[in-house]
């Protein structure tokens, strides 16, 4: 069914660097041409923080600092001029992760300590509350900070995690299909290394649960995009299954997320 959500995906797929001008505004600009823009500023190393497609100040500031640098009109708008100067300059400083992809790799090589160091964010969508209950004593047990989610808007999710200032976010969504994959957040130009890290130490604890074949996946879902920290969403299906299974899988994940701090400490 092409609803409002799915149309509204495939306008901002749409948009190509240079077809619209770009400036900040409100409500942000979205779509593929903002994550082209931010892409191509962060190779260069402008910090727009995560490529996630939205033109927030973050994005603005960086695109007056290339502009500043490049001797164009800092106006923060991107036109043509400060397309044809982004593509002039990147054809000539090759490839890389970009910034935000650094930053990210050198945030987890400092350390996250350990759970008693961190806030993290356990968000349902229906279905799975049991699982996300337990999972959630658990790690206050052991002496983190955690704020647990009912809300079924995904972007309501995303700002409240980031409010909170969660170090992770893992979200649960049940699924009617037997189905078990651990999604990050991912497009063509960028990905989320501590997501996927976190996603790929899912799947192998994961593997020990009985009626599971789990795996992990990059996706641009909207929690995963709205989300400022490494994000994982797990489905996980159908329910009855998952529901019988929540101790082993509580358990599972819990160690994941031991594994995964312990890994980026």
């Amino acid at each position: 069914m092409c609803d409002e959500t799915t149309w509204t995906a495939l306008v901002e797929a749409s948009w190509k660097l240079g077809d619209r001008l770009l400036f900040l505004t409100s409500p942000n600009l979205r779509g593929d041409d903002v994550a082209e823009l931010q892409s191509g500023l962060g190779r260069l190393g402008f910090d727009c923080g995560r490529v996630d497609g939205i033109l927030g100040p973050r994005t603005a500031q960086a695109l007056e600092d290339f502009q500043r640098n490049c001797g164009l009109p800092h106006d923060g708008v991107c036109g043509p001029d400060t397309v044809r100067a982004i593509a002039i300059i990147r054809s000539q400083s090759g490839t890389g992760p970009g910034v935000q992809a650094v930053r990210e790799r050198e945030r987890l090589r400092e350390g996250l300590g350990s759970l008693k160091d961190c806030r993290l964010v356990i968000g349902q969508f229906g279905g799975l509350s049991g699982l996300t209950r337990v999972l959630t004593r658990e790690l206050r047990q052991r002496g983190a900070a955690v704020m647990a989610l009912d809300e079924p808007d995904p972007v309501a999710q995303a700002l409240a995690a980031n409010h909170f200032g969660a170090h992770v976010y893992l979200g649960f969504e049940a699924s009617a299909e037997p189905a078990a994959v651990a999604y990050f957040y991912r497009v063509p130009t960028f990905e989320s290394i501590g997501g996927r890290a976190l996603a790929e130490a899912m799947v192998e604890r994961l593997h020990d649960v009985e009626g599971l074949t789990p795996t992990a996946a990059g996706m641009r879902l909207p929690v995963l995009r709205e989300t400022r920290m490494p994000a994982v969403l797990f489905t996980v299906g159908p329910v009855r299954t998952a529901t019988d299974a929540t101790p082993a899988l509580a358990s599972a994940i819990f160690q994941a997320l031991e594994l995964w701090i312990s890994r980026a400490s």
